[in-house]
């Protein structure tokens, strides 16, 4: 059948239509798997069949939409309710959702508006509700008309911010500080790149349009599917935050030297010692986890160079005394809301209290199994000092036979606002705001002296 040009074009109309609507779907879907069953979005995008199903662009774009809710979601709900005539309107929590997405759209992404309405509304047909489609779009039409001026009153980075975390940061940081965290947080990460060997910096940063740190990270402010990009395939580097790439550092040294990597996966750090030329017993409870830096080493040809086993490193047996010992122990992730903006809703105190026990017992049998005159890098990508600073006054009260090796100047490029008066490190996520800022991090050096 031969089409008429006018045909043509309503075809391809109809079927971005359709990739419109997929697009909003697959977000719904995932924005509920988030917000409503606390999923982490990482691992909800890597379960849908839906999200898998769109095309590389679609998935880019649903990516941000989910992210860009997250990121912008008490700024979002404050917008939404400010329209309702009744606190109890939104009956259900799809209908919120759906909001939440044609919010985003209208005020956050360049999205028309008339776009950000029509999907929001067809949403709602989907879900058969159809007392609901006059009310959705009501609230984005009027919000279309004055949600400017609304967002211009809005203290944005407060709103942004889950009370308890807020309350937290005020507590370790003071309020100044506090506020300074929360706006960081506002703004997406860039792309940090560790590569393999150190020489060949130069030629990857100019291949991957990336500026050097002086701390030896490479950073790409354009971001980018990585696995588009040369020299991913072939092992040449992989991703790594400026911050996460600052412990392995400290051990000094290390070619030809033995490291364990407690709570090893996701490997970034893994395949940091081993490319320094260190051999690394790569220790997790996690098996799925660990297959994913198994995969990763295959890929940076370091495979031989790591043994992994599969344990629980506050209870692993170790066949002598460790003179090197790196500990990232897991921690309630607060300092990489700017990466992964769900993390603030998925977690609570109690989350916290639960990982400081196990940080606890972490770090105690790590000094158990160091040698005398090894170094422990104990560290965490949290912003509470509860999960770092308290931590290791703890342990160094507990166990007198401890002391800090503390950090200098020189051996974090000069980034002296990084360095606390004890000689630890404590990054906040608006430290190098000029250059992109880091992620939340905290890290101390011991040594056992008897």
């Amino acid at each position: 059948m031969n089409l008429t040009p006018e045909n043509s074009l309503n075809d391809q109309n109809d079927n971005k239509e359709q990739d419109d609507l997929a697009t909003r779907r697959c977000a719904l879907e995932l924005l509920g798997q988030v917000i409503i069953k606390r999923n982490a979005l990482d691992i909800a995008l890597d379960s849908s069949a839906s999200f898998a199903a769109l095309s590389p662009r679609d998935r880019a774009f649903t990516r941000m939409l989910l992210t860009t809710t997250i990121r912008r979601l008490g700024q979002i709900d404050d917008l939404i309710q400010s329209t309702l005539n009744r606190p109890d309107a939104l009956k259900t929590e799809v209908v919120r959702n759906i909001l939440r997405l044609g919010v985003t759209q209208l005020f956050f992404m360049q999205v028309p508006d008339h776009a950000s309405v029509d999907t929001a509304v067809r949403l709602v047909e989907e879900h058969k509700m159809p007392s609901q489609k006059g009310f959705v779009n009501g609230v984005l039409r009027t919000l279309s008309r004055e949600g400017k001026k609304r967002i211009e009153k809005q203290d944005a980075a407060r709103l942004n911010t889950p009370d308890w975390l807020l309350k937290l940061w005020i507590e370790d940081y003071g309020l100044n500080v506090a506020a300074q965290i929360a706006q960081a947080n506002m703004t997406e990460a860039p792309l940090d790149i560790t590569v393999k060997k150190p020489a060949d910096r130069p030629y990857w940063g100019n291949v991957l349009q990336a500026s050097e740190l002086s701390t030896g990270t490479l950073r790409r402010m354009a971001g980018g599917n990585i696995r588009e990009m040369e020299g991913f395939d072939d092992g040449k580097w992989w991703i790594q935050d400026a911050s996460a790439a600052l412990p392995a550092t400290l051990l000094g040294n290390i070619k030809d030297q033995h490291v364990i990597d407690m709570c090893a996966a996701p490997g970034g750090k893994t395949l940091q010692l081993a490319s320094l030329g260190a051999t690394v017993t790569a220790i997790d409870r996690s098996a799925k986890r660990l297959k994913r830096l198994e995969e990763n080493l295959v890929r940076m040809n370091l495979k031989d160079r790591v043994k992994i086993e599969i344990s629980d490193a506050a209870a692993w047996k170790a066949i002598e005394p460790a003179s090197y010992i790196l500990l990232d122990a897991p921690c309630s992730a607060t300092g990489t809301i700017r990466r992964h903006p769900d993390t603030g809703y998925l977690k609570s105190q109690k989350d916290i209290d639960g990982l400081m026990s196990i940080q606890e017992r972490l770090l105690q049998h790590a000094g158990n199994i160091l040698a005398v005159g090894g170094i422990l890098i104990y560290c965490t990508c949290s912003l509470q000092k509860a999960e770092g600073e308290n931590q290791i006054e703890k342990f160094l009260k507990a166990n007198p036979n401890f002391e800090r090796i503390p950090v200098q100047s020189d051996e974090i490029g000069k980034y002296d606002d990084l360095l606390t008066d004890e000689g630890d490190i404590r990054v906040l996520p608006f430290h190098l705001a000029g250059q992109g800022g880091m992620d939340g991090f905290y890290i101390s050096r011991l040594t056992k002296r008897s």
